[in-house]
């Protein structure tokens, strides 16, 4: 049965409706002879200053991305750079998340925050017309998107969160917010939101018919 106490939807895009980046980045890191995990550590490094953070807010160009990137690779011992990074965002589709997506839009608002960067096609960062088709059509059935590129803010920020529940004109407390961060997840929980770290499609689809009260698959 539906839960009535739950208005509203929101998801990330990236890890959540398509396979996460990081896969992505794990395999690029393998045939380079870089440790795993060496771009999400760069990543990790002055989380609100650092080229990456720059970038999704659109403070610099995707030519100042890659250089900078670049700088901060080497300070750790590496050769990756920016462009590098950003064709490996675009993950690919998860059908189940979609259909998971259209069954919960018959019943409640749905919404999406996504950190994304000014490069690539369209929100989804894709690297393909193709591939930017299809998520064209996937973004088409949110009530509302916020792209931290367009906004000027990215999650953590609270901010951003407080506006995807303005948009919607639904109470944190009635929303329930899908990421495959927990970093991203931590200041949703704290405004109310009722949170979902989405490991892979079965377990967050138990999660979100659990708390949607809705069968998503």
């Amino acid at each position: 049965m539906r839960n009535a106490t739950i208005e509203a939807v929101i998801w990330d895009f990236g890890g959540v409706l398509t396979s996460s980046p990081f896969e992505a980045f794990n395999r690029f890191e393998a045939e380079r002879g870089l440790p795993t995990d060496f771009i999400r550590g760069i990543n990790a490094t002055n989380p609100d200053s650092n080229a990456w953070a720059l970038f999704e807010r659109s403070e610099i160009s995707l030519d100042e991305f890659d250089a900078k990137f670049l700088a901060e690779a080497e300070a750790k011992g590496g050769t990756v750079t920016g462009k590098e990074v950003v064709s490996l965002l675009s993950g690919d589709i998860r059908p189940e998340m979609v259909e998971a997506l259209k069954r919960c839009k018959q019943h409640f608002k749905v919404g999406c925050i996504t950190n994304n960067v000014s490069a690539g096609e369209g929100a989804g960062m894709a690297r393909s017309h193709e591939k930017a088709e299809a998520v064209s059509e996937i973004m088409s059935l949110f009530d509302h998107v916020i792209e931290s590129s367009k906004v000027g803010i990215r999650k953590p920020d609270p901010k951003i969160y407080q506006m995807a529940c303005e948009a919607l004109n639904v109470s944190a407390a009635k929303s329930v917010y899908l990421d495959d961060l927990g970093i991203n997840l931590k200041p949703a929980k704290g405004l109310g939101m009722t949170t979902i770290k989405v490991l892979n499609a079965n377990q967050a689809l138990d999660e979100l018919e659990a708390a949607t009260g809705l069968t998503l698959r």
